[in-house]
């Protein structure tokens, strides 16, 4: 009958391992090794150490003040605007928002080129038969009207039930 063949396995020593890649690394990467070296150099010669150095000794300090300044209601109120300027500009569609800053740009680009005399009466009559001009207008208007109104539902008292 077979005898099984007794399989033995090398123990691994890991540490011993580490330290061979540790002996070869050296060589095996002396270029990045030198940049590294020069990197730190430049750091410290900037004194990045010390800065870092400074900012975890006071860590402490620097997030108690920062969460002080972050309780402060200007400082909620800015967050909360933040927000809702990101949401805002998130609702606007892209190519609207184009055209608004190519108009901008139109009008105000060269500020030399804007004129400064007001125009005639008769100008602006020609103006206002112009269809672009009565759709900007439009749109203006339609913008002071929800403007208007959400500012009014704002500001009113709320109504006292009797």
């Amino acid at each position: 009958m077979a005898q099984p063949i007794a399989l033995t396995k090398p123990t691994r020593d890991p540490k011993q391992e580490l330290l061979e890649r540790l002996e070869k690394a050296p060589a095996e990467h002396a270029a990045a090794l030198l940049d590294g070296y020069e990197l730190i150099e430049q750091l410290h010669q900037h004194g990045v150490f010390t800065v870092l150095r400074g900012v975890l000794t006071a860590s402490d300090k620097l997030v108690e003040t920062a969460s002080e300044e972050a309780n402060k209601p200007e400082a909620i109120r800015a967050i909360r605007n933040t927000v809702l300027l990101a949401q805002m500009l998130s609702s606007i569609d892209p190519e609207v928002l184009q055209g608004t800053l190519v108009a901008i740009r139109q009008t105000f680009g060269n500020a030399k080129a804007v004129a400064y005399d007001p125009p005639s009466l008769i100008g602006l009559f020609g103006d206002f038969l112009s269809h672009d001009l009565r759709r900007g207008m439009g749109l203006i208007n339609t913008l002071l009207k929800n403007l208007a109104y959400q500012l009014k539902i704002r500001t009113q008292p709320p109504a006292r039930n009797q």
